[in-house]
C-alpha cells in the first residue's frame, strides 16, 4: 500500500454519481490518498491503518506533535489514488500496470476504510474509481508518505 497523509484542518471531496453531485467533508484531521498495490492484503491493511490512526501528529499544549488522530477526536477524509503506483521511469506517460487489481483494490481500501470506523474514526470517503475533485485546507502542512513497500517485514 501507498498512502499520503496529510494533516489537514478541513478537507472535503466531490463526485459525479448518476447525474447528481455528491460531496463529503471532514473538519479537522487527516486527508489519506490511498493507492493499494498487487502485493498488499488484509493484514498490511489493517498496519497501515492502525499506524495513522495512533500516528502523533496534532500539537499537544505545548505545541509538540504528540497527539493522534483519536486523541483529537479528528476525522479522516479516504481518497482512492491508484496513481500512487504510477511508473514515470521511462518516457513521458506515468505507467499504470503497477497498481493493483481494481477489483481487489477496492476490497482492501474498503477494509481500510472500516479500521478507521471499527475504531471510532469518523471517516467519510469518495467514490472509488471515479474521477474526484479534492479540496485540503493543509494544517503545517505536515504531508507524510507511507508505503509498505519500505517496512522491514510484511508480519
Amino acid at each position: 500500500m501507498r498512502i499520503v497523509a496529510q494533516r489537514a484542518a478541513s478537507g472535503s471531496v466531490s463526485w459525479e454519481e448518476a447525474g447528481a453531485r455528491k460531496v463529503a467533508t471532514i473538519g479537522p484531521g487527516l486527508v489519506l490518498l490511498v493507492g493499494a498495490g498487487p502485493d498488499d492484503d488484509e493484514t498490511i491493511v489493517r498496519r497501515m491503518a492502525d499506524k495513522l490512526i495512533d500516528l502523533r501528529v496534532f500539537a499537544d499544549d505545548a505545541g509538540r506533535m504528540n497527539l493522534s488522530l483519536i486523541d483529537v477526536k479528528g476525522e479522516a477524509l479516504i481518497v482512492s489514488q491508484f496513481t500512487l503506483f504510477a511508473d514515470m521511469s521511462r518516457g513521458r506517460r506515468p505507467s499504470l500496470l503497477g497498481a493493483g487489481d481494481p477489483k481487489r483494490a477496492q476490497e482492501l481500501y474498503e477494509a481500510f476504510v472500516a479500521r478507521f470506523r471499527e475504531r471510532g474514526i469518523r471517516a467519510q470517503t469518495g467514490s472509488f474509481g471515479a474521477v474526484m475533485r479534492v479540496s485540503i485546507e493543509n494544517d503545517g502542512p505536515v504531508t507524510l508518505v507511507l508505503s509498505s513497500d519500505d517496512w522491514p517485514t510484511r508480519v
